[in-house]
């Protein structure tokens, strides 16, 4: 089957990575399905984007912290396109808090959206995916996620969590025709800076054996690369690009 009878649908899409991952997909030939919580003005412009590159897009707004919301999600972009090829769990949140300062409530709401957001999606996408006997499933970490925050321990269990979902999918549902798996990015320029982020940013690529920080599209190109053919055989990994910082 021809990429521009297939869709992606791309958690967090309205900007940064999740954007630069909207228009790589598009410009192969996939149909987009954007995503945001809240900025649906951003989210309005990808699809602009991701529609003059010739493919579809369709805008739903939901917060994928909650399980209703992912259902709404999922069955209007089913409803719009037919079918989910690609679901790329992209949103997330990083809040500060000390493990003895975490309310419960918190944890849980970290809990729901960095790592069950991307198992009821899988859910409601990968019975499609079985019945088209193709699929690809892509979560994302961190770099600082993955070695332990100090100050975000509820960030670290929940990309800990996803990373084993990830490595128990591409068991069950690689034989399938479905790969799963994990993109934990390095220090990446986003869109806006303050002047203390910058001088950090500065810190960050002098310890960076490329001697560079990645940009949206260096994550993207990866993405490009595990949704297409050629890289079918890579199933259950942890990638990691971060220029070197950690090997």
């Amino acid at each position: 089957m021809s990429q521009n009878s297939r869709t992606a649908l791309i958690t967090g899409s309205g900007r940064n990575i999740g954007r630069a991952c909207a228009m790589v997909l598009a410009k192969q030939g996939f149909n987009i399905v954007v995503n945001g919580s809240s900025n649906r003005e951003n989210c309005e412009s990808v699809a602009s984007d991701v529609r003059a590159t010739g493919v579809e897009a369709h805008v739903i707004m939901a917060d994928v912290g909650r399980p209703e919301a992912v259902k709404e999600l999922a069955a209007t972009a089913l409803q719009k396109f037919g079918r989910i090829d690609v679901l790329v769990n992209n949103a997330a949140i990083r809040p500060n808090a000390g493990f003895l300062e975490i309310s419960e409530e918190d944890w849980e709401r970290v809990m729901n959206v960095n790592y069950k957001s991307a198992f009821w999606l899988a859910r409601e996408c990968l019975p499609g995916m079985v019945d088209n006997k193709w699929g690809r499933i892509i979560n994302f970490s961190g770099m600082n996620a993955m070695a332990g925050y100090a100050g975000k321990p509820h960030v670290t269990t929940s990309k800990h969590a996803a990373w084993g979902l990830t490595k128990a999918l591409a068991k069950e549902f690689g034989p399938l025709g479905t790969t799963t798996n994990m993109i934990s990015p390095g220090t990446i320029v986003g869109e806006v800076k303050t002047k203390a982020q910058e001088a950090g940013l500065e810190a960050l690529q002098a310890k960076t054996p490329l001697n560079r920080l990645g940009n949206p599209s260096d994550i993207a190109a990866l993405v490009a690369l595990l949704v297409s053919e050629e890289g079918g055989f890579i199933n259950g990994q942890l990638l990691q690009p971060n220029g070197g910082v950690v090997c």
